[in-house]
């Protein structure tokens, strides 16, 4: 794959696009099938790009950031576990099940989740109802 960065002779934007080979681009090209993606104008030349070359610092920057991203990942999964085990999962009804555990003050009901939408948690905030908003993520792996 190789990106390059392209100009619209028309209207003079600036675009980024990724191509599977330098001779793919000139066969669009040619075929007038490359556009911009503001005027539609197949007017398209190819601007000049620096290479992109990872030096021995960046490269333990980016494991640096791989590890922190996979240690963050492992502990919402291990938050996702806990929340299925302990509490009820009530699916699209969550603004409706918040609401009646709190206006008919059941205390000792357990915990729930469910989807909501920001619309929704902010309504129940507004109530008073204490919501969390929580990222939630499938446990993939690839």
């Amino acid at each position: 794959m190789i990106r390059y960065k392209l100009y619209c002779i028309s209207c003079k934007y600036s675009f980024d696009s990724w191509f599977s080979s330098s001779c793919e681009f000139e066969r669009l090209k040619k075929k007038r099938l490359l556009n911009c993606h503001l005027c539609n104008s197949s007017k398209i030349k190819k601007t000049i790009m620096a290479p992109n070359v990872l030096s021995l610092k960046t490269r333990k920057e980016n494991k640096i950031k791989i590890n922190n991203s996979q240690k963050i990942k492992k502990r919402i999964l291990e938050f996702q576990n806990f929340i299925k085990n302990n509490f009820e999962n009530v699916g699209n009804d969550f603004a409706y099940k918040a609401r009646s555990i709190h206006y008919n003050h059941k205390k000792n009901s357990k915990g729930i989740y469910g989807t909501a939408s920001k619309k929704q948690i902010r309504e129940l905030q507004e109530e008073g109802i204490d919501t969390q908003v929580f990222p939630w993520i499938e446990d993939k792996k690839n």
